[in-house]
């Protein structure tokens, strides 16, 4: 299949509000891509006014299936889930309160579904839609005290790798890609101390300009591979390197 060159018209950006998502969401809409977040709380900040806003909690499935129903537009070129939710520390197992454990899961693994469920056909129309999935070095690298992390984002990979096998890569190509190490963004902030020194971690704008190749070729050059994104901001498959464990010693894994 030939690689598309004109840029694509909508895009569909599922946890579009902060962190890497909104690195995607901001790459493609200031490539003129009409650009629709769906998420909990409104983009804000710079960029923020470019992004069109759906409110979506998948905590609440019926809401969250609503907004999805009413949202998406009929045809879509891109779509990006990066929506997650992890425990508010790293806690052994048998600490996870059963709502947490719960949340990841709906958050990790059946919001993705239900989000599938409402964009394949709107991808399908696009012909070839592209599907990016934010997923993470820890289906690779299961490690103490990350259970519920580990265990659905693991799920949420084999479920994209199953349905990208039953899809036409004419109608829909779908591409994984991770983060190389952490993530400045709310989420980690709201686990870490006041004085701690982010100068080591990643920012979500290191994804933009993979976002922006996968918009222009609708990633058919990388179809069914997971990327590692590095912060350098260049990229390579996992089939090259395995992601670096982002684990820590028992000792100090509770941050």
């Amino acid at each position: 299949m030939s690689t598309p060159e004109r840029m694509p018209e909508r895009a569909v950006v599922v946890g579009g509000s902060t962190g890497i998502g909104r690195g995607v969401a901001d790459a493609w809409a200031a490539a003129g891509v009409e650009t629709h977040v769906f998420s909990r709380s409104r983009p804000t900040g710079d960029g923020g006014d470019r992004l069109i806003w759906h409110r979506l909690d998948f905590r609440d499935p019926e809401q969250a299936k609503e907004a999805l129903r009413t949202g998406i537009p009929e045809r879509v070129d891109l779509a990006c889930y990066s929506a997650v939710y992890f425990t508010s520390r790293r806690e052994p197992f048998m600490q996870v309160s059963e709502a947490d454990w719960l949340d990841q899961f709906a958050v990790n693994v059946h919001g993705l579904s239900a989000t599938l469920r409402a964009v394949l056909p709107a991808l399908r129309t696009a012909g070839p839609g592209m599907f990016l999935h934010i997923s993470s070095e820890v289906v690779y690298n299961a490690g103490p005290n990350r259970a519920g992390y580990a265990a659905t984002k693991a799920a949420a990979d084999s479920l994209i790798r199953s349905v990208a096998q039953e899809t036409d890569p004419a109608e829909t190509t779908f591409v994984q890609a991770m983060p190389a190490g952490m993530v400045d963004s709310p989420g980690i902030r709201a686990r870490r101390s006041a004085d701690f020194d982010y100068s080591g971690y990643m920012s979500p704008a290191a994804f933009a300009p993979l976002a922006v190749e996968l918009a222009r070729t609708r990633g058919v050059p990388y179809a069914g591979d997971a990327l590692v994104v590095h912060e350098d901001t260049t990229w390579s498959s996992v089939a090259k390197d395995l992601p670096v464990s982002q684990s820590r010693p028992l000792a100090d894994a509770r941050a």
